[in-house]
C-alpha cells in the first residue's frame, strides 16, 4: 500500500510547517489527526487478520513488535537532545525533565494536561520534546484497544455489531471533545487528552472492520475505480483545504471539524489501500514514499531541531534558508535513525542487533573500538547526568510567562484620593469623537494581557492615574464582558486601551461586537502584536482593518515599531525588556496625546 506512504509524508510536512509557522499552513496540527486515523486502521487491519487466521490475538507479540519499532529510535533522540542541552543550555533541564519521564512512560500528553502545559499560547523557550504528547495517545491505544477489540470479536461474532459499537465510542469521544471546548479559551486540553481524541483512531479502526486490506480485489469495475478515486481525491482535497483555511483556535475544528478531518481521512486511506486506486499510484511516488517510509522518524527530529536551532528572540522575519536547513537535518537525521536503528531492529531484533555489532568489532582496529564506545557512553552518561543535576521542580519552560506574581492584577493609581475616570461621571460617554485627549492617565483604562503587565510601570511614569487591567493568558474574546462589568461600576475611562491578541486569533464577529459597545468611548487604542506564533499574521489583519471602520479607533504598530529590535524582548520573543516596556508605553501614550493644532 505505497500512497499510504505518501500519506504520511504529506501528514509529517503538514506538521513540519505548522512548527516553522508557515502563514499558508496554519492548520498543520491537523497532520497528527491523520496520522491517527492511519494508525487506526492499520493496528485493527493487523489485529483482525491475526484473529482471522489463528482464532486469538497474540498480545506479547503485537506489543513487543510496537515497542520494538517505536521505542529504540525515541531513546536515541531522547538521548542525542539531552546531550546537547546538558553540553550548551543546562538552563532548560529542569524544565524537560518531566517531558523525558513522562514520554518514556507514554503519559506525556495527561502529565501536560495535569500541569496546564499549553500547545498553543505557552511562552518561553519551548520544550524541544513538546511533540511527543501524540505518540502517547498512540501508545495508550495499542496498549488498550487490542483488549477491547478481543472481547468484542469474541462476544459479537457479527462485525456490524462490533462496528456499530467502535462507531458509537468515536461519537462519544468527538461530543465529549466539543462539550468540553470553550470558546475563546485554551483548548490544549480537549487537544491533547486521549480521550477527546480517541475518536481519529476509533474511525480508523471501523473503516479497518468493513474495508480489510487483504479482502480488497483488483477486480473492481471501471466506474468503481473511478468513483473510488473521486471521493478519494475529495476527501484529500478536504483535509488540504482545513489546514490551509482553519487554524487551532478556530471552533469549527473543535465542534466538529475534527471528524470531519478523521472522516475525510478514513476515505482517503480507504482509497489508497485498494490496489486499482490512481491516486494510491500518485501519491505512491518513490520520493513521497521514501519520505513516508520515514516518516517516524521525521516526526520525532524536526521539532527538536527547529526549537534548538532558531534564536529564542527573532523579529527579523522568517528566515527561508534556516527552515530549509532545518527540515533538511531532520530528514537526514531521520535517515539515519532508519537505516542504522529502525530497519535492523525492526528486522532482526535487539538480539541479531548486538551480535552483528560483535562481528563488526572484531573486523574493526582497536581505535574504531574504543572510540564507538566513547560514544555510546557518551550518549548514556551526559543525559543522566543532566537530569539527575538539575534541582529545580519538574515545570515546563513552556508555561506562559506570567508578568507578575498574579495571574490577574489590575494596575490603579496610587493615590487613593483621585477621582474616578471620566466615564463615571454623568453623560461623559456622549463626548464627541475628537474632543481633545487626556495628556494624564486619568480617564485611561487599559484591557489588556501579560504584555499590559510588562509596561504598566513605564505607563504609569508617562501617564499618572492610567488604570491597567492586565491578565496572564487573556483572549480579546474576553475583554467584553469585563468592559460591561467596567461601565456598570462606573470604572470604565473615557480612553480605552485594548492591548490584546498575543495569546491567540478572534473572529472579526468578536472585534466588531467589542468595538461597538465601545462606540461612545472618545477614543479607542488598538495595540496589534508581535507574537512568534501562526496567529500574530491574522490578529494584525483584524485590528488594521478595524482601525480604518471605526472613526473612534486608534491604531498603535507595535509589530513595525519592533521589527529587527531584537533587544525589546526577553527570551521567549513576546514579553519585554526594560527598554521595549518603555518603547512600548511611548508609543501608546503619544496615541493619545491630542493633536497639535
Amino acid at each position: 500500500m505505497a500512497g499510504l506512504d505518501g500519506l504520511r509524508a504529506l501528514a509529517v510536512f503538514a506538521v513540519i510547517l505548522y512548527h516553522l509557522n508557515v502563514d499558508w499552513a496554519p492548520g498543520g496540527l491537523l497532520g497528527v489527526g491523520v496520522f491517527f486515523v492511519l494508525s487506526g486502521y492499520l493496528i485493527t487491519d493487523i489485529l483482525i487478520g491475526q484473529w482471522n487466521r489463528n482464532g486469538r490475538i497474540d498480545w506479547k507479540d503485537f506489543w513487543f513488535r510496537r515497542i520494538r519499532r517505536l521505542m529504540p529510535a525515541m531513546l536515541v533522540m531522547l538521548a542525542v537532545v539531552l546531550t546537547w542541552i546538558t553540553l550548551f543550555d543546562r538552563s532548560q533541564l529542569a524544565s524537560v525533565r518531566g517531558d523525558v519521564l513522562s514520554t518514556l512512560l507514554y503519559v506525556n500528553n495527561w502529565w501536560r494536561i495535569f500541569h496546564e502545559v499549553s500547545y498553543f499560547s505557552s511562552f518561553g523557550p519551548p520544550s524541544p520534546f513538546g511533540h511527543l504528547w501524540s505518540l502517547a495517545v498512540e501508545e495508550q491505544f495499542y496498549l488498550l484497544w487490542p483488549l477491547i477489540l478481543v472481547i468484542g470479536l469474541r462476544f459479537s461474532p457479527r462485525r456490524w455489531r462490533l462496528l456499530r459499537l467502535t462507531l458509537v465510542l468515536a461519537l462519544v469521544s468527538a461530543l465529549e471533545m466539543a462539550l468540553l471546548y470553550e470558546p475563546g479559551t485554551d483548548p490544549s486540553r480537549v487537544y491533547y487528552g486521549t480521550d477527546t481524541r480517541a475518536f481519529a483512531l476509533l474511525i480508523g479502526a471501523a473503516l479497518a472492520m468493513i474495508w480489510p486490506s487483504r479482502k480488497l480485489s483488483v477486480n473492481v469495475a471501471p466506474k468503481a475505480r473511478l468513483f473510488l478515486d473521486f471521493i478519494g481525491s475529495a476527501g484529500l482535497v478536504t483535509i488540504v483545504a482545513m489546514i490551509w483555511l482553519t487554524d487551532q483556535f478556530d471552533s469549527f475544528l473543535y465542534r466538529g471539524g475534527f471528524l470531519l478531518l478523521s472522516v475525510a481521512t478514513a476515505v482517503v486511506v480507504a482509497t489508497l489501500a485498494h490496489p486499482v486506486s490512481w491516486l494510491g499510484k500518485a501519491l505512491g511516488w518513490k520520493p513521497l514514499r521514501w519520505l513516508g517510509v520515514r516518516s517516524y522518524g521525521i516526526y520525532l527530529w524536526h521539532y527538536p531541531v527547529i526549537v534548538l536551532t532558531s534564536p529564542a528572540v527573532n523579529t527579523s522575519g522568517t528566515d527561508i534558508v534556516r527552515s530549509i536547513l532545518q527540515v533538511g537535518a531532520s530528514v537526514v537525521l531521520a535517515e539515519l535513525s532508519w537505516r542504522f536503528i529502525e530497519e535492523p531492529i525492526r528486522n532482526g531484533g535487539l538480539s541479531k542487533v548486538w551480535k552483528q555489532m560483535r562481528a563488526r568489532e572484531k573486523q574493526r582496529n582497536r581505535i574504531g573500538r574504543k572510540m564507538a564506545s566513547v560514544c555510546m557512553v557518551f550518549l548514556l552518561v551526559i543525559p543522566l547526568v543532566g537530569l539527575t543535576s538539575c534541582t529545580s521542580s519538574t515545570t515546563t519552560a513552556s508555561v506562559s510567562h506570567d508578568g507578575t506574581l498574579q495571574s490577574n492584577q489590575t494596575s490603579r493609581p496610587a493615590d487613593s484620593s483621585m477621582p474616578k475616570p471620566n466615564s463615571s461621571k454623568p453623560n461623559s460617554s456622549k463626548q464627541p469623537v475628537g474632543t481633545p485627549k487626556p495628556i494624564t492617565g486619568q480617564g485611561v483604562t487599559v484591557i489588556g494581557d501579560s504584555i499590559s503587565l510588562d509596561i504598566a510601570s513605564s505607563l504609569h511614569n508617562l501617564l499618572p492615574g492610567i488604570t491597567v487591567d492586565g491578565k496572564v493568558g487573556r483572549q480579546l474574546s474576553q475583554a467584553k464582558d469585563l468592559i460591561d462589568e467596567l461601565k456598570t461600576k462606573g470604572e470604565l475611562g473615557d480612553v480605552v486601551i485594548i492591548e490584546l491578541g498575543t495569546n491567540g486569533t478572534f473572529s472579526e464577529k468578536t472585534l466588531d461586537t467589542l468595538l461597538n459597545s465601545l462606540k461612545n468611548a472618545q477614543q479607542i487604542v488598538l495595540v496589534n502584536t508581535r507574537v512568534p506564533r501562526p496567529w500574530e499574521h491574522d490578529v494584525n489583519l483584524s485590528l488594521a482593518r478595524a482601525s480604518k471602520q471605526f472613526s473612534n479607533v486608534t491604531l498603535v504598530d507595535w509589530y513595525t515599531a519592533s521589527t529587527d529590535k531584537d533587544s525589546y524582548f526577553s527570551r521567549d520573543g513576546v514579553h519585554l525588556t526594560e527598554e521595549g516596556a518603555k518603547v512600548y508605553a511611548s508609543l501608546v501614550a503619544e496615541a493619545i496625546k491630542p493633536q497639535a493644532t
